[in-house]
């Protein structure tokens, strides 16, 4: 299954590298783009679970690793939950159609 890291810009400045065992992170985020901080922690948190979903349909059970992903960005975000989240990179990166 492919797998992707995406690192992302938080309010205060810090860098994140967070793991995803899917791609489908691409079609819930976009690399260059800010988002307020819910929005961000929603999309994460939707592109995470289905990542996860996918590891269980394949491996019949969940992945440990994009539940701890999100709960690490969920702990960042209730640090600061105002301001913008930036999605700086994404590796490997989204392929154009």
């Amino acid at each position: 299954m492919p797998e992707l890291t995406f690192t992302t810009v938080w309010p205060d400045g810090r860098r994140l590298q967070t793991y995803s065992p899917s791609l489908v992170v691409h079609d819930h985020l976009e690399v260059g783009r800010s988002y307020g901080v819910d929005d961000f922690v929603g999309r994460a948190e939707a592109a995470l679970t289905e990542a996860s979903e996918r590891v269980r349909a394949r491996w019949g059970r969940p992945c440990t690793a994009a539940r701890a992903s999100l709960a690490t960005i969920r702990g960042v975000a209730e640090e600061q939950p105002d301001g913008l989240v930036t999605v700086e990179s994404m590796d490997p990166p989204a392929v154009a159609p």
